[in-house]
C-alpha cells in the first residue's frame, strides 16, 4: 500500500505527548531523529493485555514519528533472569532458559498479531551480562555503589547496592515525582527490601545478586552472580541507543522504583541524562483489580485469538482507551471492537460513485493522534467519516499506517 506522502498527504504532525518527569507536555522529537526504549516482559504468563495495552501505546507513537517523517530508532530488553520467572520454572519443573525461551517466542507471535511493529534491537538480559557487570564494578569504582554481605550467598559473597543517599544533578523522586513515602511503600512492594540490615537506605536496590545455591550466576569482576533488575534497562538502553535518547517508555507500574534509578545509574555512570522525557502507559485491570501475574487475574492476547477474536478486533479494543487512562478490561469491549472493525470493512469495499469526491479523514487522523495520542478520538474521527463519505485510497492507507488496522486484509466474520 502506497504511503500517505505518495499520496499526495505530504508529512504528519510530530506528536505533543505527556511526559512523566516534568507532569507536561512535550513535542518530540527535537530533531529529525527519535530514539525509545521500552522495558519489555520477564518471560512468563506473556502475553496479557496489560502488556499489550503498554506495547500499543508505544507502537502509536512509532507510526505517528514515522508519518511524521522522523526517523526511529528503538530498543526493548527481555528480563530473561529474574526471581519470578525462576520461581515458575521451578514450580512448573522445566528449565528457566526453556520456559523463557518459549515466553519470547509467545509474545514475539502475539505481538505479529497484533500489528505492533518489532524493536529495531530486543535484547535478552542474558546476552548483556558482562557489560552489565562492568557498569556495576564502574560504580563500585566512583563511590555510587557499595557491597553487603550475603549469609546466604554462596562462598560468603556479598551483594552490590546502588547507593542512593549520594548528591546527584536530580533528587531521588524527582524524576517519578514521587515522595519519600511513597518511595518506601513502592520499594517494598517491588521486592526492594527496605528493612535489610546495613543499606545505607532503606531505596538503595540491588545492582548485582551474588550467587545463591539453585541460581543462575556468571562469572564477573564483582563476583559470581546476576544483576539486578534497573541496572540491566539502563545499561542496554544507553549501549543500544547512547545517552540521553529521547523516550524510556513503559507501564506506569514501572515509574518507581524502576525507571527513577535507571535515570539515577545513568547519570552515575556518567551521562547527563537518561531521556529527554518518560512515557508511561495506563494499567489494565480485570474482575477489580490490576492485571498483573502475582494475582492470576490474567486475560492472556493467545487466549483471545484462539477463542475467535480477530487481531485486528483486539487492536481496536486497546485503542478505544487511551493510552494514559487506567482503566478495566470487560469481554464486551471485544464484541464492540468486532462491530466497529464490521463497519469498518462494509465501508472499505464500498464503491466511489463520485470520482471528483477528494475528502480523507487523513487529517483528522493526524490532528487527534498528534495531539497526546488521542487514539479514542480518533476512532472517533473514522466513525464520523465513514458514515459520510465513501472508501477512499488515502484514509484507507492512513487507518492502516496510522492506526495499524489493514482493512485490506483483515477478514469477514
Amino acid at each position: 500500500m502506497p504511503s500517505l506522502a505518495e499520496l499526495g498527504h505530504g508529512e504528519g504532525q510530530l506528536p505533543s505527548v505527556h511526559d512523566v518527569r516534568t507532569d507536561a507536555r512535550v513535542v518530540l522529537p527535537d530533531g529529525p531523529v527519535a530514539s525509545m526504549y521500552t522495558c519489555g516482559i520477564t518471560p512468563y504468563d506473556a502475553t496479557h493485555l496489560g502488556h499489550a495495552f503498554t506495547y500499543l501505546a508505544f507502537d502509536t507513537l512509532t507510526r505517528v514519528w514515522l508519518d511524521a517523517g522522523v526517523e526511529v530508532r528503538t530498543a526493548m530488553n527481555s528480563t530473561d533472569v529474574d526471581d519470578p520467572l525462576l520461581e515458575r520454572a521451578a514450580r512448573d519443573g522445566v528449565d528457566w532458559r526453556r520456559l523463557a525461551e518459549q515466553q519470547q517466542e509467545l509474545y514475539r507471535q502475539d505481538m505479529a498479531a497484533l500489528r505492533i511493529l518489532p524493536p529495531d534491537r530486543w535484547i535478552a538480559v542474558t546476552e548483556r551480562i558482562a557489560p552489565i557487570a562492568q557498569a556495576v564494578q564502574r560504580l563500585l569504582e566512583t563511590g555510587d555503589a557499595y557491597r553487603l554481605p550475603a549469609p546466604d550467598a554462596e562462598g560468603g559473597g556479598e551483594d552490590v547496592l546502588f547507593d542512593t543517599t549520594r548528591e546527584r544533578a536530580f533528587r531521588m523522586g524527582a524524576g517519578s515525582r514521587t515522595d519519600e513515602a511513597e518511595m518506601l511503600e513502592l520499594t517494598r512492594e517491588f521486592g526492594g527490601d527496605p528493612d535489610r540490615p546495613g543499606k545505607r537506605s532503606p531505596l538503595d536496590p540491588l545492582l548485582w545478586r551474588a550467587e545463591r545455591p539453585g541460581e543462575p550466576a556468571w562469572d564477573s569482576p564483582v563476583g559470581r552472580g546476576r544483576p539486578g533488575w534497573h541496572v540491566e534497562c539502563t545499561v542496554i538502553a544507553m549501549d543500544e541507543l547512547g545517552a540521553p535518547f529521547t523516550v524510556a517508555a513503559g507501564g506506569r507500574d514501572l515509574r518507581f522504583p524502576h525507571q527513577e534509578m535507571q535515570g539515577h545509574h545513568a547519570i552515575a555512570l556518567g551521562a547527563p541524562l537518561f531521556s529527554r522525557a518518560r512515557l508511561n502507559a495506563g494499567l489494565v485491570a480485570f474482575e477489580g483489580e490490576k492485571m498483573s501475574k502475582s494475582l492470576g487475574n490474567l486475560v492472556l492476547v493467545s487466549a483471545l485469538l484462539r477463542a475467535g477474536a480477530r487481531p485486528a478486533a483486539l487492536r481496536l479494543a486497546l485503542l478505544a482507551h487511551h493510552w494514559r487512562d487506567d482503566w478495566e478490561w470487560f469481554p464486551h469491549e471485544l464484541e464492540e471492537a468486532e462491530r466497529r472493525l464490521d463497519r469498518w470493512l462494509a465501508w472499505s469495499v464500498t464503491p466511489d460513485d463520485d470520482p471528483s469526491h477528494a475528502d480523507s479523514v487523513v487529517p483528522w487522523l493526524r490532528v487527534t493522534l498528534a495531539d497526546d495520542l488521542n487514539t479514542p478520538a480518533a476512532l472517533q474521527a473514522v466513525d464520523a467519516f465513514i458514515a459520510r463519505a465513501p472508501a477512499d485510497e488515502a484514509s484507507i492507507a492512513a487507518i492502516d499506517a496510522l492506526l495499524g488496522i489493514d482493512l485490506r486484509s483483515v477478514p469477514a466474520r
